[in-house]
C-alpha cells in the first residue's frame, strides 16, 4: 500500500505520516522546500519523539520525498498508483495541491479502487475545500474522474511544536493525538490508520477540537504575549492567564452543548485534558509560534469569531472570547507578516471598517459592537500621545 502526503513538515512527519506508516503504507512526501526534501531523501529512517508523560520513541522507515515544484510529473505518477492521499499544508495552500491530484486521477487505472483523499488541516471541512478545487480544475472532465476518488473530512489534533536545533528530520511531539475521520465516504473499505477513529457525524468532533484546542491554544498565546511571557506552559502557570483562557473555553463549551447536544460534564473533562496538554513543559512551544497569523485566526469562521458569533446569536456569554480577541489585536511580532499587517490596519482604518474587514461580521450582527469596542480600545493604545 502507498500513501502520498502533501506537506513534509513536522506535522506531516510526526503525526499523519507516522500513523500512515503504522498502518502499513509506504510513504511518499511531497513538498516544495528543497532542503527538506533533500534531508528526507538522505535518511533511511527518522524518529518521532513523544515528550511528556507516557511518551515513547517510534522509528519511521520506508519513505521518500518529491519536490513537487521541480518534479511534478514524478509526483503525479505516484498519485496515480497510490491508495491514499493526505495533506497538512494549511487550508490556503490546498489550491496548489489540487492540480497534482487532478493529473494523477486522469492517469489512474479506472479499475483500481478509488483514491482515498483526506485533507488534515486546522479548518472545518477542509477536504470539501480541496474537493471543490479539484472539481473546478477538472471542469467538464470531472464526470469521467469522479469514480476514481473518494473524499472524507477529518478532524486532527496533535501539538507539534517548533523543533530543537540539530534534530535533522526527527520530530518531537506530544503523546496525545486524535484523528477523527468521516466513515460513510469509504463504505466497506476504510483506510487502515491505527489510532484513528471513524465517525458518522464529524461536525461535532471538528468544532469541539477547533473551539477548544485551537481557541484555547491561541488565547493562551495572545494573553501570554500581552503579559510578556515567552512559553505556552509558562503562560498557563500564571493563574490570571489560566483563568481567562478557561473562561473563554467555558463559553465555547456552552455553545457546543447548545448546538450539538454534547454533554457538559464530558466537555469539562475535555477542557481539563486540553489545558493539561498545554501545560506540558517538555514541549518547547512559544507564544510567538502559536500566535502567528492573527488575521487568519480572527477571521469569520475561525477559532474566535466563529464560536463567539454563534454564541452571541444564541444569547450566550461571549465576554471571555471578546477579551481574547482584544488580546489578539495586541499581538505585535515584527517577524510575522500578518501581525505587521494587523497593526498597520489598526492604525489606518476606522474601528467599524477594521472589524468588518478582519472578522467578516456585518454591522448588524449582535457580536459586532462588542468587537468594535475592543478594536477601538486597541486603536486608542496605538494613537500617538497629544503634544
Amino acid at each position: 500500500m502507498k500513501a502520498v502526503h502533501f506537506g513534509a513538515g513536522n506535522i506531516g512527519r510526526g503525526f499523519v505520516g507516522l500513523l500512515l506508516h503504522q498502518g502499513g503504507y509506504r510513504l511518499v512526501f511531497s513538498d516544495v522546500a528543497a532542503s527538506l526534501v533533500d534531508a528526507i531523501n538522505a535518511a533511511d529512517r527518522y524518529t518521532v519523539h513523544e515528550v511528556g508523560e507516557g511518551g515513547e520513541d517510534t522509528v519511521v522507515t520506508d519513505f521518500r520525498a518529491i519536490n513537487s515544484a521541480e518534479r511534478p510529473e514524478e509526483l503525479v505518477d505516484e498519485i496515480a498508483t497510490a491508495n491514499v492521499v493526505t495533506t497538512a499544508v494549511g487550508p490556503t495552500i490546498l489550491r496548489f495541491v489540487a492540480p497534482h491530484i487532478v493529473a494523477g486521477l486522469a492517469l489512474r487505472n479506472p479499475s483500481s479502487p478509488p483514491l482515498q483523499i483526506m485533507a488534515c488541516e486546522n479548518a472545518i471541512n477542509a477536504t470539501d475545500l480541496l474537493r471543490d478545487e479539484i472539481v473546478a480544475l477538472a471542469g467538464d472532465g470531472w464526470d469521467g474522474l469522479a469514480s476514481r476518488a473518494v473524499f472524507a473530512n477529518t478532524a486532527v489534533d496533535r501539538i507539534v511544536p517548533a523543533q530543537p536545533e540539530g534534530g535533522g528530520v526527527d520530530v518531537t511531539v506530544e503523546p496525545f493525538f486524535e484523528w477523527a475521520i468521516e466513515r460513510l465516504p469509504f463504505g466497506e473499505d476504510p483506510p487502515n490508520i491505527p489510532g484513528a477513529h471513524f465517525v458518522d457525524d464529524l461536525g461535532p468532533y471538528i468544532e469541539r477540537k477547533l473551539f477548544t484546542v485551537n481557541t484555547g491554544h491561541a488565547a493562551t498565546a495572545y494573553f501570554g504575549a500581552q503579559a510578556g511571557v515567552e512559553s505556552i506552559a509558562d503562560a498557563l502557570a500564571d493563574a490570571s492567564i489560566a483563568a481567562r483562557v478557561s473562561a473563554a473555553l467555558e463559553e465555547t463549551s456552552a455553545l457546543l452543548a447548545a448546538k450539538h447536544g454534547l454533554d457538559p460534564a464530558s466537555l469539562a473533562d475535555y477542557r481539563a485534558t486540553i489545558l493539561q496538554r498545554f501545560r506540558n513543559a517538555a514541549l518547547p512551544d512559544t507564544v510567538w509560534r502559536v500566535g502567528r497569523q492573527p488575521l487568519r485566526k480572527l477571521s469569520r469562521h475561525e477559532r474566535f469569531t466563529g464560536p463567539a458569533a454563534e454564541a452571541a446569536e444564541r444569547g450566550l456569554g461571549v465576554d471571555a472570547l471578546v477579551a481574547a480577541m482584544g488580546a489578539a489585536l495586541a499581538f505585535d511580532d515584527e517577524e510575522d507578516a500578518q501581525s505587521v499587517d494587523l497593526q498597520r490596519m489598526l492604525r489606518e482604518q476606522g474601528a467599524a471598517e477594521f472589524t468588518e474587514a478582519v472578522t467578516g461580521l456585518e454591522p448588524g450582527h449582535p457580536l459586532f459592537p462588542r468587537v468594535e469596542a475592543v478594536v477601538a480600545a486597541r486603536q486608542a493604545e496605538l494613537a500617538p500621545e497629544d503634544g
